[in-house]
This record gives C-alpha cells, sequence and structure tokens, in this order.
C-alpha cells in the first residue's frame, strides 16, 4: 500500500511540473585538437657607460675693481635724483640716486668679468629595457563534435570524448 501511495505522489507531483528531462548520448564523430598561439614579453636590462659634457663655472676673486663702473651709476644716479623732488626734498633725492647708481655701477661691473665657464666630461651610466618575445603553441583541449537528429553539437573539453551527453527536456 505504502508503494503505492508514493508512486502516485511521484507521479501527481510530476504532472504539476509540466515538463520531464532526460539525458541522451550523442557519438563524437570526431574530435580535433585545439592550439592558442602565445606570446609572452620579457624584460631585460642594457647598460653602458657614457662620456657626459658637464658645464662648469669658475669664479675668480680679485682685489682690483674697475671705477669705471662706479664713476658711471653714480653719476646716472645723482642725475635721475636731481628729476625728482623740490627744494631740500631735491637734495636728498639727488643724495639718495647717486648711491644708488654706484651700488648699481659696481654689481654690473663685476658681472661678467670675473666668472668664465668651462667643459668637462663625466661617466654616467646609460640604461634601457628591452625584450624578448617567445611564441608558441599551446593545448587548450578538444573540440568533440557529434551528430544528433541530423542536428550537429560541439562541445570543447579537456579530453576526448566518446560520446556528449544532451539533456532533452519536453514540456506538455
Amino acid at each position: 500500500m505504502k508503494k503505492i501511495i508514493t508512486i502516485l505522489a511521484i507521479a501527481s507531483f510530476a504532472l504539476q511540473a509540466n515538463a520531464f528531462t532526460t539525458t541522451e548520448k550523442a557519438r563524437v564523430i570526431k574530435s580535433k585538437p585545439i592550439y592558442k598561439t602565445v606570446t609572452k614579453r620579457v624584460p631585460y636590462q642594457e647598460c653602458w657607460n657614457e662620456d657626459v659634457p658637464v658645464r662648469r663655472n669658475r669664479s675668480h676673486y680679485s682685489n682690483s675693481q674697475n671705477p669705471l663702473g662706479l664713476i658711471i651709476g653714480g653719476i646716472a644716479g645723482g642725475v635721475i635724483g636731481n628729476q625728482v623732488g623740490k627744494g631740500r626734498g631735491k637734495d636728498l633725492a639727488t643724495v639718495g640716486g647717486a648711491l644708488i647708481g654706484t651700488m648699481v655701477g659696481h654689481n654690473l661691473s663685476r658681472r661678467g668679468h670675473n666668472r668664465d665657464s668651462y667643459v668637462t666630461y663625466e661617466t654616467r651610466q646609460r640604461c634601457s629595457t628591452s625584450y624578448h618575445e617567445n611564441t608558441e603553441e599551446r593545448f587548450v583541449g578538444y573540440k568533440n563534435i557529434a551528430k544528433y537528429k541530423g542536428r550537429r553539437i560541439v562541445k570543447i573539453s579537456p579530453r576526448k570524448l566518446r560520446y556528449i551527453p544532451i539533456d532533452i527536456t519536453m514540456r506538455y
């Protein structure tokens, strides 16, 4: 009695599902190996020594100064200072202009005369990165081909198959 109730329960459950699924096997008629081309780039470094020019400045400090720059700067500063102000302010502007002109003339007379530049060479290491390319064929798997009811079925797998399983679902 229990068996009949169990069978009826299963049958009623299957009828409510409105579908039935089964698995069939299709015989493989051909298996082809599949290869993939892989290119590897391996970096390596190449280094070499190179002589590089380096510009250097050499300063000469001497106690002898050119008084011409001081004199011209003082006169020019005094003339410009005299153009500014009125009365007592004009005198102060003339003296201040002469002092500033003297300092500017002093700095200009020293510029360029006390320095010279020269070029030396230093050895420096230079490097660049290059690549070796290795191309190889890698095995991926098999393309298994079968026929099922006039249709061609293909399944990729890591090994050769004798059969390809086919799930069939019937709906009612």
